[in-house]
């Protein structure tokens, strides 16, 4: 398995959480015990990405309120709660990863972020998630940084 089905996993816990009030612990297990796709055997994560993807989704439901907080700074006339749910778990994501898990780089958060928003939102969610990470990004550790991780549609 991959970090990438990882954060698929991580994203779909993420919002059972925040549609349906499930407590992380009980999103989580059940995000990692779902078929991810019919033709994988036996389609589940294990050992590092599972950890991965449980991390990713525990700690970004933790760290909601302050990703929140940045997400509503740079979202131009968005407010969080407006947000399409997938648009909010991705960028919470994402935001978390930037912020807290230095271990992967900004460029990586931003593109998966993308690829996430491409395959499972609307079709202007990518450049609209493209664009709060890369003001995130430069706010939080400056324009230079920020124009290395914006990936490119």
């Amino acid at each position: 398995m991959s970090r990438r089905k990882a954060r698929e996993l991580a994203l779909q816990a993420l919002f059972q959480m925040d549609m349906a009030g499930t407590d992380p612990e009980t999103a989580v297990a059940q995000a990692l015990t779902r078929d991810v796709e019919p033709d994988w055997s036996p389609g589940r994560l294990d050992g590092d990405d599972a950890e991965f993807a449980r991390r990713l989704a525990q700690g970004a439901w933790a760290a909601r309120e302050e990703s929140d907080r940045l997400i509503a700074r740079y979202a131009k006339d968005w407010s969080v709660e407006r947000m399409a749910g997938v648009d909010r778990a991705i960028l919470r994501m994402a935001v978390y990863e930037i912020a807290h898990l230095p271990e992967v780089p900004d460029s990586v958060a931003v593109a998966e972020a993308v690829e996430l928003a491409k395959a499972f939102s609307t079709a202007d969610s990518s450049r609209f998630i493209n664009g709060i990470l890369g003001s995130v990004i430069r706010g939080m550790k400056g324009a230079a940084s920020a124009d290395e991780a914006l990936s490119r549609d």
